[in-house]
């Protein structure tokens, strides 16, 4: 083998492998193998140590997924959050940011990579058109990522370059209105490079009728993806690539129903608007046969505003009903200015196959310097103006290393570590500044048993640490809080850096000839300063404030299962569940049914349901057809701790229809498609301004998922 081909063929195997249909043909009717990429190093899932889920390709085609918020029900123990167009705030095992609508969080808990790009808080962006699969790691990464996979990583995989020429034109239409298009090419652009072009354009008028301004599209979708990929190999021990990034969305945000349904009154509806420019470089060379040196830089700049109308109801509602003070006009406008730049260097020795004896390890250096520029304001009639304006420079600096060893050809062990250095600089409008250091460190033990061929046991303990940092939403708001509120917030401008302790086991095997396949892992996660996001509302000065509570300690533990299994030539049946128990010891908040300070002991984590499943089979009726349907669901759940209000749990049905003649594909597909109404975020408090209806008494509030969509998708390859 040459090297040439040892650097590449990782590469083109992911590519090989990752789109290809999870039943093979008639002949061989077994599950393929899939490769994870987002370790140090690719090994098959079955060998990877951690609860890891992979979503392929064909996953994306049949569920008809332009977006991430379309997959991840079917991935045990991961739940998402709305608060704005898309539902972009991820949580893993219950820890995660549940929204944002103030705070830089600069390192969510769960990360999201696309391919070598830190796309971190711009979940926005994470658009599936022509992505290979999307890896989904729980539990904490801190080795490999830090602070980034604090609670665990999302790593978008695009489709890579192929050596001859070809591409795809596709589109498709749906229900409301939704429409999208889009082109690939790929293939040999010279000598020694390969380049590949997606571009699609996403749109649709989403589910909302403005009843006050009558329209339906006030709460739409409209989004452009453009990625770009090169890989350039002049030597056969020398690898180069360039990817480029752009995004743009113009997405409304005219989400909160009086009457919770989908029917609004607003007249100032908001806007969710998100432009993304990122470029990352990677070199990859063979500097001996057993010695690799990897390095990747990447910028990326983000310019994202987000606004709402945050009465939510008109002057021609408040002359249709009566309303107590007549009509407010406030809106909350949020807009923000990231740059981030990072590096990172390591070094590989080592074989990548272990035997008895052997072992392999990983160096390597990491930098990440980011700023955010944020100007807030909210025009209000009744509460007067308020505005303020931040900058947010923030540097992170880390030494990292694993080493993996093969006690003997079954048993096989991983130590590692990461120190990292954060520091930060904070000032704003108001006068407050804040300048914190800190030191935090990660680790991970591990250990791999083989019992036979196709079955490996698995035993890991991983620490890791998210640095803290200010809570932008009290600092800003502090001079226009009622006395009790800025009383309380004095304490709670800062919040404390949190670490995690996590305990995992597992087994991942393969029988009855390579057509069963089962993963189970069960974990326990001990939260020190656990960074829980709370709410206050102060009613008589009208503004929410949002902040990270770090006093309390929190605890989640629960088991994952994913199965699925190849019946005959044509039947496939999967089941993934996961089930979840997370308890928070105590924290105090601001309830506002007592309206007064309350302390909850052991108190379940907001958006933590105990229970989620997706189970469902495909069937490949001959060489042409082929369809799938499934049910997904999960349980109940807190949206928050400043009241006991849940969402209520739900169960939901989806299905497809597949067509393929030579290089023509149709998809016919549905989802939710009893049209259920489900949650996807809630609030407490009182905003009916309507005499007839106890005026401002306090209420709950839900902001709805994903109605009955269905539609066709046509793809042409050349």
């Amino acid at each position: 083998m040459s090297k040439r081909y040892s650097i590449l063929s990782p590469l083109l195997t992911v590519a090989s492998i990752s789109g290809s249909p999870a039943v093979l043909a008639a002949e061989d009717p077994r599950l393929e193998e899939v490769i994870v990429t987002a370790n140090f190093r690719e090994t098959t899932l079955m060998e990877t140590v951690g609860s890891v889920s992979v979503i392929s390709e064909n996953t994306i085609t049949e569920r008809a997924a332009q977006h991430l918020e379309d997959i991840l029900n079917a991935v045990p123990n991961v739940t998402w959050a709305s608060g704005a167009s898309r539902s972009r705030f991820v949580q893993i095992r219950g820890i995660g940011d549940l929204e944002q609508y103030y705070d830089p969080k600069y390192y969510p808990s769960v990360g999201m990579r696309l391919d070598n790009l830190e796309l971190g808080d711009s979940v926005n962006a994470g658009m599936l058109f022509d992505v290979a699969q999307v890896e989904v790691l729980r539990g904490p990464q801190g080795t490999r990522y830090g602070a980034s996979g604090h609670a665990g990583m999302i790593n978008i995989i695009s489709n890579a370059p192929t050596e001859s020429f070809e591409g795809q034109l596709s589109g498709g239409v749906g229900n409301y209105d939704s429409y999208n298009a889009g082109l690939v090419v790929s293939g040999p652009l010279h000598d020694n490079l390969l380049g590949r072009l997606a571009v699609q354009q996403n749109n649709s008028d989403g589910y909302i009728e403005n009843e006050n301004l009558d329209k339906d599209d006030t709460n739409n979708f409209d989004e452009f993806t453009s990625r770009g990929r090169l890989q350039w190999s002049p030597t056969e021990a020398a690898l180069y690539e360039l990817g480029v990034l752009y995004f743009d969305a113009d997405n409304g945000h005219d989400p909160w129903s009086i009457e919770n349904d989908r029917t609004t009154w607003s007249d100032q509806p908001g806007h969710d608007t998100q432009k993304t420019y990122a470029i990352d470089t990677t070199g990859n060379w063979l500097l001996a046969d057993d010695l690799r040196l990897e390095a990747t830089v990447s910028y990326i700049d983000m310019e994202l505003h987000q606004s709402y109308d945050a009465d939510w109801v008109s002057g021609e509602f408040c002359e249709i009903f009566t309303c107590s003070g007549g009509h407010e006009t406030a809106q909350e406008i949020f807009k923000r200015d990231r740059k981030r730049l990072v590096g990172d260097i390591r070094l590989l020795g080592g074989e990548n196959t272990l035997s008895a004896g052997n072992g392999h390890y990983v160096i390597g250096l990491y930098a990440n310097d980011g700023s955010e520029n944020y100007d807030y304001q909210y025009p209000s009639v009744w509460y007067g103006d308020s505005f303020s304006n931040s900058d947010y420079d923030t540097t992170r600096y880390a030494i990292y290393g694993e080493y993996e060893y093969a006690v003997s050809n079954q048993l096989t062990l991983v130590a590692g570590a990461r120190l990292e250095r954060f520091e930060d600089d904070y000032r704003d409008s108001n006068g407050f500044t804040s300048d914190n250091n800190d030191n935090l460190w990660n680790a991970k033990l591990s250990a791999r048993y083989e019992l036979d061929d196709n079955t490996m046991v698995y035993a890991t303990i991983a620490r890791s640490a998210k640095p803290g940092g200010v809570n932008t939403t009290a600092t800003a708001n502090q001079p226009f809080m009622s006395p009790i509120f800025q009383g309380f917030t004095q304490g709670k401008l800062n919040f404390d850096d949190e670490s995690l302790l996590n305990t995992e086991i597992g087994i991942k095997t393969r029988q009855f000839d390579q057509r069963l396949s089962l993963s189970a892992a069960v974990f326990y996660t001990d939260r020190s300063n656990a960074q829980l996001e709370n709410w206050m509302w102060d009613d008589a000065a009208g503004l929410w404030i949002g902040y990270l509570d770090s006093t309390s300690d929190a605890n989640n533990y629960g088991l994952e299962l994913e199965s699925s299994f190849v019946l005959n030539d044509y039947v496939e049946i999967f089941a993934n569940i996961g089930l979840l128990h997370a308890e928070v010891d105590s924290i105090e908040a601001f309830d506002l049914d007592q309206f007064q300070f309350v302390t909850k002991d052991n108190r379940d984590q907001a958006k933590s349901p105990k229970y989620q499943y997706n189970i469902g089979t495909r069937v490949t009726f001959n060489d042409q057809w082929s369809g799938h349907i499934e049910v997904e669901g999960r349980g109940d759940s807190y949206y928050g701790y400043y009241h006991d209000g849940k969402l209520d749990s739900y169960d939901l049905l989806n299905a497809s229809l597949h067509w393929q003649h030579s290089n023509i594909g149709v998809t016919v597909w549905g989802r939710n498609l009893t049209d259920k109404d489900f949650a996807v975020h809630g609030l407490y408090f009182g905003n009916d301004p309507r005499d007839d209806f106890g005026a401002y008494q306090n209420e709950t509030y839900t902001q709805l998922g994903e109605p009955r969509t269905y539609g066709i998708e046509l793809t042409y390859a050349f």
